[in-house]
């Protein structure tokens, strides 16, 4: 059975509306700035950090893409997709997936938490993961 997480971009968030290309250019700024750490530290941080590669299918329009892990021992999958939900008051909230297979490892879920964490903090969204707990990124007024 699969495991979903997701990252709702509130009216509180830096961003109301998301595209799956906006969220790859986060992770290519994720792998830039843990290949940095990685040269200050003498150590290849990027590669721990971001153990995946970006794939696509061509079924996916745009909608979705997935993370194949570089070492199908530690890591298999991550699916990563963005819709809009409709409110009871007729709103439009736009929202970052991420999907746990059924053939994702523990390496995956924990890789998952993390780079939900970080794209929550970086677009002030509302997290909600996998257990079902919600995390509050945006400012409370």
């Amino acid at each position: 059975m699969s495991k979903n997480a997701y990252i709702k971009l509130v009216p509180a968030s830096l961003k109301q509306n998301i595209t799956v290309e906006e969220v790859k250019e986060l992770f290519n700024f994720f792998m830039t700035n843990t290949a940095k750490t990685g040269e200050q530290l003498s150590w290849g941080y990027s590669e721990a950090a971001f153990p995946y590669t970006i794939e696509e299918k061509e079924d996916a329009n745009g909608n979705w893409f997935y993370l194949k892990g570089k070492d199908p021992r530690t890591h298999k999958y991550i699916l990563v997709g963005v819709g809009t939900e409709e409110g009871e008051d007729h709103t439009h909230t736009s929202y970052i997936q991420f999907t746990l297979t059924d053939i994702s490892t523990h390496g995956d879920k924990g890789k998952a938490n993390e780079y939900c964490k970080y794209l929550a903090a970086k677009l002030k969204g509302e997290l909600h993961l996998f257990n079902g707990r919600v995390m509050y990124h945006y400012p409370k007024k």
